[in-house]
């Protein structure tokens, strides 16, 4: 998983006083095996060190783990100064104990492009990166089906 000669960069932050990062640390080890180089900065992260750790590392997207239901308050900020760094290509996500009706308010009002709830399947978390990135064009297009088919049709004599 790379983008013109460097893998996509992913942090995963497990910010505020929750003290369970077993999700964060799965999710990090899927994308990792998924190509991505993933940068996991631990547990109690506050939102200003997760943003600075996200510009020092030149990253791609940023996932935030959160169970401690402090989603409403957290992202927002993360999300402030996100912009304020001028990471506004950045993409935000997350996942934890996030109702839908959260979810819906992060992503419409706070710019969070994904919300992953307790279940979700690690492909899922990962096909929705690969779409965002191809998105923002950080990522070629994935080849359609039509012309992956006609690669692999033999040809006509």
């Amino acid at each position: 998983m790379s983008q013109a000669g460097r893998k996509i960069r992913v942090l995963i932050a497990k910010p505020g006083l929750d003290g369970h990062d077993r999700g964060a640390k799965i999710v990090a080890r899927a994308l990792r095996d998924a190509g991505f180089e993933v940068i996991y900065t631990g547990l109690r992260q506050t939102p200003e060190m997760i943003v600075e750790a996200a510009v020092q590392e030149d990253v791609d997207a940023i996932g935030l783990s959160l169970l401690s239901g402090a989603h409403m308050t957290i992202f927002p900020r993360v999300r402030r100064l996100m912009d304020e760094a001028g990471l506004d290509d950045v993409i935000l996500f997350g996942g934890g104990i996030i109702s839908e009706r959260d979810a819906q308010v992060l992503k419409e009002q706070y710019g969070v492009a994904g919300v992953f709830g307790p279940g979700t399947l690690l492909q899922t978390i990962i096909e929705f990166l690969r779409e965002e990135l191809r998105k923002r064009g950080k990522l070629p297009p994935e080849p359609s089906e039509d012309v992956a088919a006609g690669a692999e049709a033999p040809a006509s004599p």
